[in-house]
């Protein structure tokens, strides 16, 4: 069975959640899917669902929070996340295709405000922060002050174009800096995550063995296993000396 075009699809979700997306491949974003499933649920973490987002590293965690419904409501599907953060058309139209038919089947039909779900957040275009080729030079079409020559307008004029230029260049690259810094900002936090795991697991292995010192005596028990786990390092990495890692105003890796 055919499921509907691209621009009832749109018409739809832009109805539905009270936004206006222009193309199919914005929902690879994933954040207007989220609140989709949350229309049908109402137990989407709307609050973690990051709207106005322009990388690809939002994109997965948005799509990692529909994955999670998915696995709460037994939905037997599963969320081709590295498909559909690429944003391209063919991949997210199938998927908006399948998630209509089950909104069909599923919705129970009560009210939803989904602006206030989302806290008035809206949803963007994906993709990179424009190139200074495609910025508009809007500023640069300002008329020049008045002068008393014939040739002052003209240097007028062309100062405006070059300072529009730079001006929407800078503007690009500040938006391109402020995406980059929000990408390392979240891995920088999922580092720290599973690095307090492991701090936590080594700590209770170093307890046990004060207390029992038999057990890290055998050298295929389960301790010894799990310590070498936690100390191994790949190939070509190189712990750093605590002197060094006290000049970079870091603690020292205990593993």
């Amino acid at each position: 069975m055919a499921g509907e075009s691209r621009q009832e699809l749109l018409h739809w979700l832009n109805s539905l959640l009270q936004i206006n997306i222009t193309k199919v491949e914005q929902c690879g974003t994933g954040a207007a899917l989220c609140q989709v499933y949350d229309s049908i649920f109402l137990d989407v973490p709307m609050s973690r669902v990051k709207f106005n987002v322009n990388s690809e590293y939002a994109y997965i965690q948005n799509f990692k929070i529909l994955q999670n419904t998915f696995t709460k409501h037994a939905i037997e599907r599963t969320v081709p996340i590295e498909s559909l953060t690429k944003c391209k058309m063919q991949d997210n139209l199938e998927f908006l295709q399948w998630s209509k038919r089950f909104w069909d089947v599923n919705f129970p039909g009560h009210d939803y405000d989904a602006v206030a779900r989302r806290k008035g957040a809206g949803v963007v275009a994906p993709g990179p922060a424009p190139a200074s080729g495609r910025t508009s030079t809007t500023s640069a079409r300002k008329p020049a002050p008045p002068a008393t020559t014939r040739a002052a307008p003209r240097v007028a004029a062309a100062a405006g174009v070059g300072a529009g230029i730079g001006g929407a260049t800078s503007l690009a690259l500040r938006q391109e800096n402020e995406t980059l810094k929000e990408a390392i900002g979240g891995l920088e936090k999922e580092r720290d995550f599973y690095f307090s795991k492991l701090r936590d697991i080594e700590l209770l292995l170093q307890n046990a063995c004060e207390e029992d010192p038999e057990i890290e005596k055998d050298e295929n028990g389960f301790v010894k296993q799990i310590q070498a786990i936690l100390y191994s390092t790949e190939e070509g990495f190189e712990i750093p000396l605590e002197g060094e890692a006290a000049a970079n105003g870091e603690e020292p890796d205990t593993f």
